[in-house]
């Protein structure tokens, strides 16, 4: 989405310590639950004796004889191979690996890095699909950005993070950027992050304002946020700085080495930056920058974070992907909002896939001479794994196979009904597949799915405190209690 005009209204929300304090009744974390207020189950009987334990320091598991597709040149693909996880890392992949190590029959698997999301407002959770037919410009503004943030509360940013968090990983999306525009104090910001670890997903924390008010302490919160849960690099978690324009929030990033993610939508509003522009840079949306704004992101090194799905939608623009293309620019995708798209990354490939040979398709038809060449759906998959942890800044640790890097891995069934007998693997995935083929999921190592149930999480107390946050944001906002909207332009 683009930037959110800031709201008058002040947020509602406990002070630091009464947040803090509620760990009591349930918000704080919990060592014993794993997770904060909800108890971690594992899925159904015949499966749970069948759980690999797995993530720990020298816990070893094979995933063995699966089609194999690393995302790693160097390595390949392979028609039939294994991958040996070691702790949190990758530790070998090929043919017959020797065993040594408890083993998991791969057999009828793709097996493949973890999809990687590289923006969404995961925050707004509890109200997907809420805002089915709404339009960017006043729809989203009106109702998200200002009457639902005003009344966001410390908890239900928890909440909605620890949601689309599940959400995700039950996807296959093993990373995300959380674009979290929800900073009305520095308390949603600590929600947000805890949201996110309790969850055990790797993510990006894009800390972003949130709601006027003198609570907001954006950007210069940011500083707390580094010292207090971000001075490791080595964890799950890592910081970037969500903004916009202002070169003094730039260098408050710098200043602290936190990334800049931001959304562009508009046409000339990087030029006053060229000199700031960098490598450590990931522009959102991008539809409707000028030539002259192609040239400087391409020179500069940045990368690129689509959310097409949702730019044609809600009336940004139609996705620039052939200017990524043709401008080489590292590009990425994005789920974006949780008000009204699939959270899942089967829509955003396929929706990619066709819009750029759709186009190309126009242009030879129009006699065009020299068009680009079509994407194929390799080249889509590498976007939606690679190429997200690239724009992610995270592409040492993860979105690729490669030994020494990060356990990020997803098993999807390919012998299901819905791509069954498989034919191609990567058309299978691109084309055929959807969430229900997320048979297994590791983070860093970790099994987060197993057997197509999640694992770590009870969904039906996840559920109750969802309703409960929604209720209480919808009373807020002084909307209908309908599923059947229509109470407002755009619902």
């Amino acid at each position: 989405m683009s930037e959110l005009d800031e709201s008058e209204r002040r947020p509602r929300g406990a002070s630091r310590r009464a947040f803090l304090a509620s760990g009591a009744a349930g918000l704080a974390a919990s060592a014993a639950a794993g997770l904060t207020g909800c108890a971690p189950v594992a899925p159904a009987a015949a499966a749970r004796a069948a759980i690999p334990t797995s993530g720990g320091p020298g816990q070893r598991v094979l995933l063995k004889g699966g089609v194999v597709l690393t995302m790693d040149p160097r390595l390949g693909d392979f028609e039939k191979a294994d991958v040996l996880i070691e702790g949190s890392k990758i530790a070998a992949v090929g043919p017959n690996l020797p065993a040594g190590a408890p083993t998991i029959d791969a057999s009828n698997m793709i097996v493949m890095p973890g999809f990687v999301d590289t923006h969404r407002h995961i925050w707004q959770g509890q109200l997907r699909n809420i805002l089915p037919n709404g339009r960017l410009d006043p729809d989203y503004f009106r109702d998200i950005g200002a009457s639902a943030r005003n009344a966001y509360r410390p908890e239900d940013v928890y909440v909605g993070d620890l949601l689309s968090a599940w959400g995700a990983i039950n996807a296959g999306i093993t990373t995300l950027l959380d674009w979290s525009h929800i900073s009305n104090s520095p308390e949603h910001s600590d929600a947000a992050v805890q949201g996110l670890r309790d969850s055990g997903i790797r993510a990006v924390y894009g800390y972003g304002t949130g709601a006027a008010g003198p609570s907001n302490q954006y950007p210069n919160d940011i500083r707390r946020l580094r010292r207090q849960s971000f001075s490791s690099a080595d964890q799950l978690l890592t910081l970037a700085l969500a903004t916009a324009f202002d070169p003094k929030h730039w260098e408050v990033a710098r200043e602290v080495g936190a990334p800049i993610t931001l959304h562009d939508n508009g046409s000339g509003l990087l030029l006053p930056l060229a000199r700031m522009m960098g490598p450590d840079v990931t522009y959102i949306h991008c539809c409707n920058l000028t030539a002259e704004e192609w040239k400087l992101v391409a020179d500069s090194g940045g990368s690129l974070s689509l959310a097409s799905p949702i730019e044609m939608e809600m009336g940004h623009g139609i996705p620039p992907i052939q200017q990524a293309l043709d401008h080489k620019i590292p590009w990425s995708l994005s789920n974006d909002v949780e008000t009204e798209i699939p959270s899942d990354f089967f829509t955003q490939m396929r929706t990619n896939f066709f819009l750029q040979r759709m186009q190309i398709f126009a242009r030879e038809r129009a006699k065009e001479a020299n068009v680009p060449p079509l994407l194929t759906v390799k080249d889509i998959v590498h976007v939606a794994t690679i190429g997200g942890a690239r724009a992610n800044w995270l592409d040492k640790r993860t979105g690729s196979l490669t030994p020494g890097k990060e356990a990020d891995v997803v098993l999807l069934a390919a012998n299901a009904i819905n791509v069954m007998p498989l034919n191609h693997a990567y058309g299978a995935i691109a084309l055929g597949m959807d969430t229900s083929n997320v048979d297994a999921v590791f983070v860093a190592g970790r099994v987060k799915k197993w057997k197509g149930d999640l694992v770590g999480v009870d969904v039906d107390q996840l559920r109750a405190r969802a309703e409960r946050s929604r209720d209480y944001v919808i009373a807020q906002a002084k909307w209908p209690r309908t599923v059947l909207g229509g109470y407002l332009p755009g619902h």
